[in-house]
Order: structure tokens, then C-alpha cells, then sequence
């Protein structure tokens, strides 16, 4: 599946408690040649030691075993390598699979619990977040849905739209004393009334972050005469040629993309400082976990990746070398970050996954511990 279809009931689902053990695969992938060779020879060196960890782990009957292999093999053949993204997970159970190929990476990891590993598909699905592109010039103007991996023309919301072609005026040149500037022209400025109150409809119906890109007089009189575009995160002044492909307006507006995440890493570091300043600051996984339990967390941030399989005892966390721990005993949990991202989902509270550069000073994971945890949400 796609990033697209994880709704927040398919989520849900997904993590519901299942009979020990659902399995959970990830790994990283590749698009292209000559690097996508590998990623066959790591996929069956995971599935091999998945098929360790389960014959070797008492908890596991012989009959579901066999069942989780089974699924496991049809899952396996019917990974398409044509369509690879940065990641595959597989998630498996006696009774099911589930494919997801994510563009966004994910560690190898080979993960027996009761529940699913789903912190890659919320990353995933954060970070394709979809937002609108409007290509704007005198004359033309086209929309473009667009995530962090891919844009398309889109063709059902009214747009693209194309100014009237008016035959020249010599009389009004004369008039005037010389050839008037586009921009200045009435035509202009009511086509661009058109797309502002076609842009107004389409936000209307289906709100998300909008990106304007067009020469810098074009984007001026687009705010002149209208409202819509005054919302926009971000702006490229650059020209649209009516043929750009989409792979080149994705490339052109990856500095805008980027800034805006930069922005958002901004306000979450700001959040996090100002927790310290009144003391309701939470560094570490006991403290975190503590808070999330009781609903006590306004934003938890987490380092990127960041695993640590834990002991937990008398409502503690204490951590336990991953190859040391015995995951057959009920208190290790094998990934306790994944269980506080679902559990401060579940609450409601914002989460940040960061990269381990920007997760430096808050202990890989921290907590805004405000009280009033729904009065102040971050949209990234």
C-alpha cells in the first residue's frame, strides 16, 4: 500500500492488540539501478532471521509458525521491485499481510509483539502530508496536488485556466503613448480575480499548506486583486512554462519544502525551550513514558529511529541490551519508543519524529508537559 490509504481508522485497526506475535519487517529500499540489486538479498537475509527468532522463541506453536512463514513467503512474492520507494515494511500475522512500500526510510529491523510496528507508516504518512502547488503567469494558471515525493497536474477542481487571447488594440497603444505592461492591464488582473475565486473554492473544499510559483509581478497582483494567496507557506518567484514537467517543479520547489520543515523543527525546539524555562520539561524515556501515561504530554519529540527494547518494572523503564533481553518475558517490551508514539497518539498530544542532529540536548525523546495539551497544537 501507499502512504495515501493510511487513514486514521486503517491506523487504528492496525494497531490493535493481536495474538503474540505479529511480525513486523522493515528495511530500507531503493529506486533505482544499480542499487535496488541489493534489496532482494537483504529481504531474504531479514526473512531468514525471522525465521530464527521464531523457532526459536518458546511462545511461538509449531502451527503458527508455520502460518506466519506462509504469509510471510506470499508477502515476499508479491513485493513489486518496480514500484520501491526508501522503504519496505511487512507486516504479518498467521491470519494476514500487509505490504507497505513508503518514501521514507526505515532500519532494518525484524520486530515480534502483540501489535504491529507502525511508527515508520506515521513518519511516512507525516511527511507526505499533501499540500496544493499554483503555477501562476498573466495568462495561465494550473494546479498541482503534490506530497514531499510527487506532483500531478490536477484537472477536476476547475483548473487549469487560460486567459481569454485578446487581438492587440493599436488605438489604445496610441492612446496610452506605448505598449501597456501585462501587469498593468485589466484583462490581466480580471483573470487573475478568476483564479483567485476558483483557488477560494478549491481550499474551501480540501484545505492544505499552498505553494505559489510564477514570476515575482504575477505573484504581487495575484495578492493585489485577491485573498485566497495571502494563505500560501511558501512561494518560488520563478516562471512556469505551460510543458514543466513535474519531476522539474518538484525539484524547484524543494527549497520551499524544505524551509517550511525547517520552520517546524523551529517551533518544536521553541515549544521544547520554553517547557524548560516553567519546568515542564520531560527528558528521557522513564520521564516521557510517565507523562504520555498520564495524560500529562502536549508535544513528545522523538529522535528519528531511535529503538530501545526495555524492562518495564513497577511502572518504570529500565533498559535492557536488545541481544541480552529475554523477549519471551511479558515485562521486556522489544520497542517501547513505538508503543509512547502509538500511546501519545492515542491521547491526542503532538509528536515530532527528528533527525538525530536536531534530537541532540533533548535525551532522543522529551515532552512538553503543558496541561492544557489541545489549546496549543503544531501543524507541520
Amino acid at each position: 500500500m501507499d502512504t495515501d490509504a493510511l487513514t486514521a481508522g486503517l491506523l487504528r485497526e492496525l494497531r490493535t492488540v493481536k495474538p503474540y506475535p505479529a511480525l513486523s519487517l522493515t528495511m530500507p529500499t531503493h529506486r533505482r539501478t544499480p542499487d535496488n540489486a541489493q534489496d532482494a538479498v537483504r529481504l531474504r537475509n531479514l526473512v531468514a532471521e525471522a525465521a530464527d527468532r521464531l523457532e526459536a522463541d518458546p511462545a511461538v506453536t509449531r502451527e503458527v509458525r508455520t502460518a506466519i512463514k506462509e504469509q510471510l513467503d506470499r508477502a515476499v512474492t508479491e513485493v513489486d521491485p518496480r514500484r520501491a520507494l526508501d522503504a519496505l515494511v511487512l507486516l504479518v500475522t498467521p491470519d494476514e499481510h500487509r505490504i507497505w512500500q513508503l518514501p521514507r526510510t526505515a532500519p532494518e529491523r525484524v520486530v515480534l509483539s502483540d501489535t504491529y510496528l507502525t511508527r515508520n507508516l506515521v513518519a511516512a504518512k507525516a511527511q507526505s502530508q499533501p499540500f496544493w502547488v499554483l503555477t501562476v503567469s498573466a495568462d495561465r494558471a494550473v494546479l498541482w496536488s503534490g506530497t514531499a515525493d510527487a506532483v500531478r497536474e490536477e484537472r477536476t477542481v476547475g483548473f487549469p485556466l487560460t486567459a481569454p487571447q485578446e487581438p492587440p488594440d493599436p488605438q489604445r497603444e496610441e492612446r496610452v503613448g506605448d505598449t501597456p505592461s501585462t501587469f498593468s492591464d485589466e484583462e490581466t488582473r480580471n483573470f487573475l480575480r478568476r483564479v483567485d475565486e476558483q483557488l477560494r473554492t478549491v481550499l474551501a473544499e480540501d484545505p492544505r499548506p499552498l505553494y505559489l510559483m510564477g514570476l515575482a509581478p504575477a505573484l504581487a497582483l495575484l495578492d493585489e486583486v485577491g485573498e485566497s494567496a495571502k494563505s500560501a507557506v511558501g512561494r518560488v518567484t520563478k516562471g512556469a512554462p505551460a510543458d514543466m514537467p513535474a519531476g522539474e517543479l518538484l525539484k524547484e520547489l524543494r527549497p520551499a519544502l524544505d524551509e517550511r520543515q525547517q520552520r517546524f523543527a523551529a517551533e518544536i525546539d521553541g515549544r521544547l525551550d520554553e517547557a524548560r524555562g516553567r519546568r515542564a520539561f520531560a527528558g528521557g524515556l522513564d520521564e516521557v513514558w510517565a507523562a504520555v501515561r498520564e495524560g500529562r504530554a502536549g508535544l513528545v519529540a522523538v529522535e528519528e529511529h531511535f529503538q530501545q527494547t526495555v524492562r518495564v518494572t513497577k511502572e518504570h523503564l529500565e533498559p535492557v541490551s536488545g541481544k541480552a533481553a529475554d523477549l519471551t518475558d511479558a515485562a521486556v517490551r522489544e520497542d517501547i519508543v513505538d508503543e509512547l508514539v502509538e500511546a501519545a497518539l492515542d491521547s491526542g498530544v503532538d509528536s515530532g519524529l527528528f533527525t538525530p542532529y536536531e534530537a541532540k540536548g533533548i535525551d532522543r525523546v522529551a515532552a512538553d508537559t503543558r496541561l492544557d495539551a489541545g489549546r496549543h497544537r503544531v501543524t507541520p
